[in-house]
């Protein structure tokens, strides 16, 4: 068998929470969305270093003013959280809690790739959930600190009547106040074994990786410290996440590390067995290359140029829209070759603007441009592009109230309005914009470009230094964006996004 050669991190962008399984010779794994619709996506891979998105689990899982991002509220930070990822009896079954609705949600389905998706609810959270079947019996182990199991129906539809459901233990409180979390379930060769992360008291006191097991279900559990290594990346530790074995009987862990403004990228490390024990690593390391046996498989990006030539009104799978979009104000048919956006309502911010589209930004650098058709703009109009965390810049055109165009780059001023860094007066119909982001060595800088030829390129405003807050909890977004500040019902065409990830910064 030809092997596969591992570079880590496998994904050099925005993919937090991970939970892997393998089903037959696949590898998916579920990842956290928050506030992007569609939402819980699932990726595939077939050689554990090239990963795709397969599909979603829901294209969205509430209707309400939060999460459609109007009056004044939103789901920045919440939405669907530490989703976990398991196969059972020709089902997959995905769960999920939601802070902002107090619910926790259950979806199976037979399809994983281009199935429908069946949901159930359960009230109450259920604090980063791992789902666990064993033989005939489901439950789900949860919590912060305090860890609890819920004995589930059958078909993890509802809690069971008269089932299990208790504190199963406690865990110590680390160094910044943060106790265990995080749980991923399993059981293998007689072991029930629960992983979390902690930040310990004492020492690196960084994220780290700890393992429970036990014999029986309710315990008593043993406790043992599997992997804490950060591969010299500012002591943030790679942790958080599953396990899973080839079907060759090798073992492997897929876990994140917090990395600054790009989000939360996953690796993925060997993993080895030593008197019932999972080791993670080699050494006690994350190695940055390993081979493993696997065959390879070809190449597709996870964020892609879109010249937005499209029969139907679907977008790639690629896009994901800020909270949910109102389907009735954006189009690929209305002027074919170009996404168009419509204002439907008015705001003073982009972080409200309905119907952003966005994608991933990725490490080390990436450049995204796009060309658009602004001659149908209203005054008091703003659009272009985003570079979107809640520390958000933006460059674009800005109507003023007599119908006169300006390219303006803006920040948030600090209460979430936009403030304009530089304004240019634009006479054309159609302008050229570019963002460039840099991620290496933590410099985490966006820079903000403007052209009415598309080659002759201007810098305007000032580099943004791209933060990651936890009121948004989600790595730098690139996304194209459109609203009303004044009156509604004008609308701007874009012709295509282009993207290229690239090796150094843009000069």
């Amino acid at each position: 068998m030809s092997k596969t050669l591992i570079s880590n991190p496998v994904i050099w962008a925005d993919v937090p929470d991970v939970d892997p399984i393998r089903v037959g010779t696949s590898y998916y794994m579920v990842s956290t969305s928050m506030h992007t619709m569609p939402g819980c996506p699932i990726m595939k891979s077939e050689d554990l270093m090239h990963w795709e998105i397969a599909g979603y689990v829901f294209d969205r899982f509430e209707d309400n003013d939060a999460h459609n991002l109007i009056n004044g509220k939103n789901i920045y930070g919440q939405g669907s959280w530490a989703a976990s990822l398991r196969y059972h009896n020709g089902l997959f079954y995905v769960c999920f809690s939601s802070n902002d609705t107090n619910c926790f949600y259950i979806y199976r389905t037979r399809d994983v790739e281009s199935g429908q998706w069946e949901r159930s609810v359960i009230n109450g959270l259920h604090h980063d959930p791992g789902l666990l079947f064993d033989d005939d019996r489901v439950y789900v182990f949860f919590g912060n600190g305090g860890i609890r199991i819920t004995e589930l129906t059958a078909d993890a539809s509802a809690v069971k009547p008269g089932g299990i459901n208790k504190l199963l233990f406690e865990t110590e409180r680390g160094g910044i106040g943060l106790r265990c979390e995080g749980c991923h379930a399993y059981k293998i060769g007689g072991y029930y074994y629960l992983f979390f992360i902690e930040w310990p008291r004492t020492g690196n006191q960084r994220r780290r990786q700890i393992c429970y097991r036990s014999k029986k279900l309710l315990g008593p559990y043993e406790r043992k410290i599997v992997f804490d290594d950060d591969m010299g990346y500012h002591n943030k530790g790679i942790a958080q996440g599953g396990i899973f074995d080839t079907p060759g009987g090798e073992w492997y862990a897929m876990l994140f590390q917090d990395h600054d403004a790009v989000g939360r990228i996953p690796y993925v490390l060997p993993v080895s067995w030593v008197e019932g024990w999972p080791v993670i690593g080699v050494d006690g390391k994350a190695p940055e290359q390993f081979e493993a046996d696997l065959p390879r498989s070809p190449q597709k990006p996870l964020v892609i140029s879109d010249e937005f030539d499209y029969a139907e009104n679907k977008l790639a799978i690629n896009w994901q829209w800020n909270h949910n979009p109102d389907n009735r104000l954006w189009s690929l048919t209305e002027r074919p070759g170009y996404l168009r956006l419509t204002t439907g309502g008015i705001t003073d911010s982009v972080l409200y603007a309905r119907n952003t589209l966005t994608q991933r930004t990725e490490g080390p650098a990436c450049v995204g441009m796009i060309s658009m058709d602004i001659s149908h703009m209203k005054p008091g109009d703003h659009a272009g592009l985003v570079a979107l965390q809640n520390h958000f810049g933006t460059v674009g055109i800005k109507i003023a109230e007599n119908g006169d165009r300006f390219v303006a780059m803006c920040v948030n001023g600090g209460d979430g309005r936009e403030k304009a860094l530089e304004t240019i007066r634009f006479d054309g119909s159609r302008i050229f914009l570019k963002i460039a982001f840099d991620f290496e060595d933590s410099a985490d800088i966006a820079d903000f470009y403007y052209a009415a030829d598309g080659s002759n390129w201007v810098r305007i405003g000032g580099s943004l230094e791209m933060k990651y807050t936890l009121d948004h909890f989600m790595g730098y977004r690139i996304g194209l964006f459109y609203y009303a500040a004044k009156e509604m019902g004008g609308h701007a065409d874009f012709d295509y996004f282009r993207y290229s990830r690239m090796k150094e910064k843009l000069q």
